[in-house]
This record gives C-alpha cells, sequence and structure tokens, in this order.
C-alpha cells in the first residue's frame, strides 16, 4: 500500500515533529503555567466522562 520511501518520510516526519513540539513547548512554559492554570482538572474532568460513558456502554449492552 505504501512504499518503503513514504513509509521511511512518514516516520521521520514523526520523529521530527515530536522533537520540535517538545522544544516549543520547553520554551514556552513559563507562559503555559501563567495563563493555564488548573486546566489539568479540565482535562481529568474530560477523561472521566469518556470513562463514564465507556462504562454505562459495557453495562448496559
Amino acid at each position: 500500500m505504501f512504499s518503503n520511501g513514504q513509509i521511511t518520510f512518514g516516520i521521520l516526519f514523526a520523529i521530527a515533529f515530536a522533537i520540535i513540539i517538545y522544544f516549543m513547548y520547553r520554551k514556552d512554559i513559563n507562559v503555559h503555567k501563567k495563563h493555564f492554570k488548573g486546566s489539568a482538572w479540565v482535562l481529568l474532568g474530560f477523561i472521566g466522562f469518556i470513562l463514564m460513558i465507556v462504562a454505562i456502554k459495557f453495562i448496559f449492552v
């Protein structure tokens, strides 16, 4: 389905993208701490909601 060149490009692109995102995040860590306080609770809320929906699905199906 994909050629070896396409697979190689995809893997290298994903690695490079992850590295760039990591360094950009580290550069802006102080801004993130200042403007996004409490965002971890929102993330936990979303994860809890999704887990609750999955649990309800398995209980009633």
